[in-house]
């Protein structure tokens, strides 16, 4: 054993007796085995050596295909004490370095091997997913070449295994979860990063089951947010003498002047912004650009909602509650513009209800009012409608908790609030000319109470981001929308001293988690799906309107609140508001006491949802 054959041995193959030659190397290898039990390791220690040859010419490569052969019919003499050398050797063994023949030769050795003993289950499948990784000391053209052969065969195996040791999958997702690559290290390339995300989901897509499945998407989640919180925004400039709006127009024109410059012979890299960790960008650039590949397989598939309540759990535990999450959130809202009316608004009413619910913290509230309003107002695939019953449902919470409010200003006290009452204001920044644009809509935007809620003691106006304050009230005036008599005269355009109040330290106040996208191949996805500010059209004309006399204009004009004017003229317009109902009630978007009551109660059935995620704006969700 491990040794030239023996003469009988080749006489047996000249007359062609395999399955003769095949047990008579099968009983070698079970002698060369057991003697080392009684201390005769010399052919033992030939066998080793016939695992690592020097160099692997034609007599070396056939010596371990016999070998490897032998010991899979031999798998029950194998003890893990006596002959560890051996299983330690065979296990280092990468696919990625042989010919089918050696191949195929270990994948039969490890399939009986797992299959024997449970002791060896882990093993072998630990071995079967470190060949999720090419060596690296393999040059890029034999990776690819040979990358399919290795992979198809990996998954054969585990599914094989799978179907012999039935609990295999459980212990196969943690061995895949806790064998990701250490990204953090400069010599971990992204090919290697791409082919092992490659390999997670297709274990999501494959047929080990929802044991498998589940953990894999959730995992892939994981690795993007690690790759996400490796990039810092200490390159990315605030300009405080801009707002947030200024500040992404340049951003269009510097993208604009990057794709002028491009040269398509050299790798893509990121040119929105100058991001600190440059590499931790490229590499979640190319992952998410294979998970959006993914989600879009399972949509043709026909599974995209099946993954989407996956995908929704492992944003409400890692994404949502991360530290101003800069990236890795875009891969749910790829998958909601895959599915608007399904994926779409599920993920718009889990972050309404997160907000609504008073018994979580205040800092995962803010989080998912700020993912709210800046989803709401980027997905250009969303209906306005949904966008109004959303609004609609805020501002009712906003107006009862300022009913049940005695007290003065106070950003920190009343941050939840705040936090609303801006999410309001930036949704009505990008969707007011939209809505008032909209016949059906225009009756309904003038009538939200944004009077009571930002016109108080409570002061929202003061305590805000100033650049969404103004833009807001500069929208609003031109609309007609809301008044009020204060002037406000900010010393910083960008943030004020009471919005980093409300903020508190983790700077929720300026947090839009759906800004543009800075990495350049996953923004070719989004950009089709995405408003951008360029696209939007306010209400005012540029010449008609300017910050410096917003405060003014509106000191002019009614303080009561509503224009009074257009409220008549919508009245002696006899507005069929019957007809908005019905319309509204096709888009299966609201429910029956919210929105359409205003539509002049033409609901028959409240929209179809999920009760986990049903909104509640009462006093005591508050």
């Amino acid at each position: 054993m491990g040794v030239e054959l023996r003469d009988d041995e080749a006489a047996f193959r000249t007359m062609g007796d395999h399955d003769l030659i095949d047990s008579y190397l099968v009983y070698r290898a079970r002698d060369t085995l057991c003697s080392v039990l009684s201390g005769d390791t010399e052919d033992y220690r030939q066998l080793l050596s016939a695992m690592n040859p020097e160099e692997l010419g034609a007599n070396e490569v056939a010596m371990l295909v016999t070998n490897l052969k032998a010991l899979a019919g031999a798998v029950a003499y194998i003890d893990n004490v006596l002959h560890n050398e051996l299983l330690s050797a065979i296990f280092k063994m990468s696919l990625w370095n042989y010919k089918p023949d050696v191949m195929d030769a270990l994948i039969e050795f490890i399939e009986s091997l797992a299959t024997s003993s449970g002791k060896y289950v882990d093993d072998c499948l630990a071995m079967l997913t470190c060949q999720f990784f090419p060596p690296g000391s393999l040059p890029l053209p034999k990776i690819l070449a040979r990358k399919d052969g290795v992979l198809s065969r990996v998954h054969s195996s585990l599914k094989y295994i799978a179907d012999l040791v039935p609990l295999s999958p459980v212990r196969l997702v943690p061995i895949v979860l806790d064998g990701k690559p250490q990204y953090r290290f400069n010599n971990t390339s992204t090919l290697s990063l791409v082919i092992y995300v490659e390999n997670m989901l297709k274990l999501e897509s494959g047929v080990l089951g929802e044991v498998v499945r589940i953990p894999m998407l959730a995992g892939v989640v994981d690795l993007l947010l690690d790759l996400d919180v490796e990039i810092g925004w200490e390159d990315i400039k605030n300009d405080s003498s801009k707002g947030i709006f200024e500040m992404e127009l340049e951003d269009v024109d510097e993208s604009r002047d990057d794709d002028l410059n491009d040269d398509s012979e050299l790798p893509r890299q990121l040119s929105r912004k100058t991001l600190g960790g440059n590499s931790f960008a490229e590499k979640l650039d190319s992952l998410m650009v294979l998970t959006f590949e993914h989600l879009e397989s399972c949509q043709v598939a026909d599974r995209l909602i099946e993954i989407f309540d996956t995908l929704l759990e492992s944003f409400k535990k890692t994404v949502l509650t991360a530290y101003k999450s800069k990236f890795a959130q875009f891969v749910i809202f790829y998958a909601c513009s895959l599915d608007p009316k399904n994926c779409g608004v599920t993920f718009a009413l889990m972050l309404e209800q997160t907000f609504f619910f008073s018994t979580n913290p205040p800092l995962l509230r803010m989080s998912a009012v700020a993912y709210l309003a800046s989803y709401l107002s980027r997905a250009k695939f969303l209906s306005v409608f949904v966008v109004a019953g959303t609004l609609e449902r805020l501002v009712d919470w906003c107006v009862k908790y300022v009913k049940m409010q005695d007290d003065e200003i106070n950003p920190e006290a009343h941050r939840i609030f705040y936090s609303g009452c801006q999410a309001i204001m930036y949704l009505l920044c990008f969707r007011m000319r939209s809505m008032m644009d909209d016949p059906q809509l225009k009756p309904w935007l003038v009538r939200l109470p944004l009077e009571s809620i930002l016109n108080n003691k409570l002061s929202p106006l003061k305590v805000c981001l100033p650049s969404i304050v103004l833009e807001f009230l500069r929208q609003a005036k031109a609309a007609r929308l809301f008044m009020t008599s204060e002037k406000f005269n900010f010393d910083d355009y960008l943030e004020s001293e009471l919005s980093r109040e409300f903020g508190g330290m983790e700077r929720l106040d300026m947090f839009f988690p759906f800004d543009p996208c800075l990495l350049k191949k996953s923004d070719s996805y989004i950009r089709p799906n995405f408003i951008f500010w360029s696209m939007v059209q306010p209400t005012y004309d540029d010449e008609d309107s300017s910050d410096e006399d917003v405060g003014d204009a509106f000191a002019g004009d009614n303080d009561g609140g509503m224009d009074y004017g257009i409220m008549q003229s919508l009245e002696e317009q006899h507005f069929d508001f019957a007809e908005v109902g019905s319309a509204l009630n096709k888009m299966s978007i609201t429910p029956k006491d919210s929105l359409l009551s205003r539509f002049g109660g033409a609901i028959n059935q409240p929209m179809r949802m999920p009760s986990r995620i049903r909104p509640s704006t009462s006093p005591e969700s508050l």
